[in-house]
């Protein structure tokens, strides 16, 4: 369980754009991409490699990182994040969409070498698979449970 949530360390929007990208964070569409990866993730906590006690400043440089690669993939890869902590197991669910499963390969491998991931990481498995068309989800549970 996770709900939708913006990142933290990119402070409040001080542009419509800024905002924009709030709102899309906040109100995420389903992209329109056949393939889907999902995998949960959180910020280790052991000593010498703890998140949480790096300063501020340095947490939001690495994330500045991560996400200039995120940033490369646009048109390729879209990202639906959710936030868990206190839901769940692990603190985020990220959720990758693309036309080519190889991009989740790309950006994921990528990412494995900035210090965000490589270091502070935590990516106990990867699903992939193809979105299910709504509707026929609904008729395989009202139809098909009949059979």
């Amino acid at each position: 369980m996770s709900v939708t949530e913006v990142g933290l360390y990119s402070g409040e929007p001080t542009t419509d754009r800024g905002w924009s990208y709030v709102n899309a964070s906040l109100h995420p569409k389903m992209p329109d991409k056949p393939y889907i990866c999902f995998y949960p993730m959180s910020k280790t906590r052991v000593p010498g490699a703890n998140w949480y006690t790096l300063p501020y400043d340095q947490r939001k440089a690495y994330m500045h990182d991560h996400g200039k690669i995120g940033r490369s993939y646009a048109g390729k890869v879209s990202i639906i994040l959710t936030g868990s902590i206190g839901l769940d197991d692990y603190e985020w669910g990220v959720t990758l969409f693309a036309d080519d499963p190889v991009q989740f390969k790309k950006i994921i491998t990528e990412m494995r070498y900035i210090e965000a991931s490589s270091i502070y990481g935590e990516f106990p498995y990867f699903l992939v698979g193809t979105q299910a068309d709504p509707e026929r989800i609904d008729k395989l549970l009202t139809d098909g449970l009949g059979q």
